[in-house]
């Protein structure tokens, strides 16, 4: 039979257990990630010492020890273990249990959690009917392509003419240009070669290259956490991605703005109902216009963008390329602050093709 601390473990539900002195006797993992704490900093500390804006808990504990009963309220506090993260939380105090009712556990439901979580689910639906799209429309379009080709070629030696022969190299050109497409629509068949290596690495030789092909008016900030450990990755798959989000925020500024490129360590992060004890984080801010309200729902399927002469295969293709890491994109989008970030886990689930 599992422990009671075994079962506030697993529960998604943030947790603090406090002592009749309302200290900190523990914390359960979602709390770890809510607040960006481990239990052995938490454990003695009052939950203001880690954040003040919970005072006004403080009366809840009074009540709750005085009548035995559980009170509630929203509460909306930064985190500066998260640099300052935002979270939006319906708080409960309620007693431990009837024979110790001067002990006290915390429960946060994280309202923006829960969203992000929703929209997790989104994305996840999203692959799976990207892929099922971009395999059928690749196949669809491949198909009568070499019959075209071909019967250009029959044409052009047929004709044996070089007043016409830049048509028909026009229409084996454009058919090669389709064959291409689909074969990026497609993307890599295979699963990814992993090799240990430091994120910051395939990001910084993805940084070479765009700097000397962004606009001079582009500015890049590394804001990058060196303590990162080492994780298996593709490297080619891995920097295929890191260009896609690189470009994609040049192209939302035109000529000029900033490109802030983050690293952070993540504990306790779900990724597809899965709960990953550490898990790497790469974010790309830019400063552009954002994402079209239009679009946002539906950002990750083939073919939609909001940018003139875009595909919308940039997306789609690197969601696929990191969910093949067992990892996910996610994105957040106003007027001046586009974010898109991945997450990586340190050691990922079994991943199907």
């Amino acid at each position: 039979m599992l422990s009671a601390e075994e079962i506030l473990e697993n529960l998604a539900t943030a947790i603090f257990v406090l002592t009749k002195e309302q200290k900190i006797l523990l914390i359960n993992a979602a709390a770890e990630a809510m607040f960006g704490i481990s239990r052995k900093q938490a454990a003695g500390q009052s939950p203001t010492d880690l954040i003040p804006e919970l005072q006004p808990l403080e009366s809840l504990f009074d009540r709750t020890q005085q009548t035995g009963q559980s009170f509630g309220r929203n509460l909306s506090f930064t985190v500066p273990q998260r640099d300052f993260a935002t979270v939006q939380a319906a708080c409960r105090v309620s007693p431990l249990t009837e024979s110790a009712p001067e002990q006290l556990i915390i429960e946060f439901f994280d309202a923006i959690h829960w969203r992000q979580r929703d929209k997790e689910k989104a994305l996840f639906a999203q692959r799976g009917a990207s892929r099922r799209i971009i395999r059928q429309l690749a196949h669809e379009i491949r198909n009568p392509l070499g019959g075209l080709r071909g019967a250009a070629q029959l044409l052009e030696r047929r004709l044996n003419d070089p007043d016409l022969d830049e048509y028909t190299r026009v229409i084996i050109s454009e058919a090669d240009r389709l064959v291409a497409l689909t074969e990026n629509l497609l993307g890599p068949s295979r699963q990814p070669a992993l090799k240990p290596m430091n994120i910051h690495e395939p990001l910084e030789h993805v940084l070479l290259l765009i700097e000397n092909e962004a606009p001079a008016g582009i500015q890049f900030i590394r804001d990058y956490d060196p303590s990162l450990p080492v994780i298996d990755l593709d490297r080619d798959q891995i920097i295929q991605v890191f260009l896609n989000l690189a470009r994609n925020a040049i192209q939302a500024m035109g000529e000029t703005g900033q490109i802030t490129i983050r690293t952070r360590a993540l504990t306790n992060f779900v990724i597809d109902s899965h709960r990953h004890r550490l898990t790497i984080g790469v974010e790309f801010e830019d400063n552009g216009l954002g994402i079209s309200a239009d679009i946002e729902d539906s950002i990750f399927y083939p073919l939609v963008t909001d940018r003139e002469g875009g595909t919308g295969l940039g997306l789609p293709l690197a969601q696929d390329l990191v969910s093949r890491h067992g990892g996910v994109i996610e994105f957040e989008s106003e007027p001046e602050c586009t974010r898109f970030m991945v997450r990586l886990p340190l050691q990922p689930q079994d991943q199907s093709s």
